[in-house]
């Protein structure tokens, strides 16, 4: 059964205060097995049989009615959330020198119209990555310097996202090694 790692948009952010044994309890209410969090930050690990897209779908619609606000919900399974660790689209010297490194989550794959705005966000401080449903961003100083951010990349692209730094997914594949198959 696989391992998948929920990465939620908008938990335990401004006044979206969701408690670590709240989400878990709302996760296995679900159905779903071995439910675990990570930080505080709305990463939600557990098993399910089901295919990921209905599976976002009914994370969303339960999260959306228990706690009154939408919560995009991005999955990955182990064995992709390994690979985000694998990926290097940056040289390491520029990856060691950052500011911030950063992944964010799409449930698609951009369209090259979407990639081209988003590249349109590159500078001096920031360079960012498209890879699959991932993108990469590499900010060369403070995040508090930069002009991107998830909401300038969600206003820009007209689609929903979340981001992650890397340290929190090298953690989480440490943790949850995926599986030999």
């Amino acid at each position: 059964m696989p391992r998948y790692i929920a990465f939620l948009r908008a938990i335990n952010v401004s006044t979206h205060v969701v408690s670590m044994e709240r989400l878990r309890s709302l996760f296995a209410s679900l159905k779903l097995r071995d439910v675990e969090t990570f930080i505080n930050s709305g990463n939600v690990i557990f098993r399910s049989p089901s295919r990921p897209g209905p599976l976002e779908k009914k994370i969303e619609a339960c999260l959306r009615q228990a706690l009154g606000y939408e919560v995009a919900t991005f999955l990955r399974t182990d064995a992709e959330v390994a690979e985000i660790v694998r990926q290097k689209p940056f040289p390491e010297r520029a990856i060691e020198s950052a500011g911030a490194y950063c992944v964010g989550f799409l449930t698609e794959p951009l369209p090259a119209p979407a990639e081209k705005r988003l590249m349109a966000f590159r500078n001096d401080i920031d360079d960012l990555q498209v890879r699959g449903r991932e993108i990469y961003w590499l900010c060369r100083k403070k995040q508090s310097e930069s002009m991107f951010s998830n909401a300038a990349l969600e206003k820009a692209l007209g689609l929903r996202c979340t981001l992650r730094g890397m340290n929190t997914m090298r953690r989480l594949a440490v943790k949850y090694p995926a599986a030999a198959e």
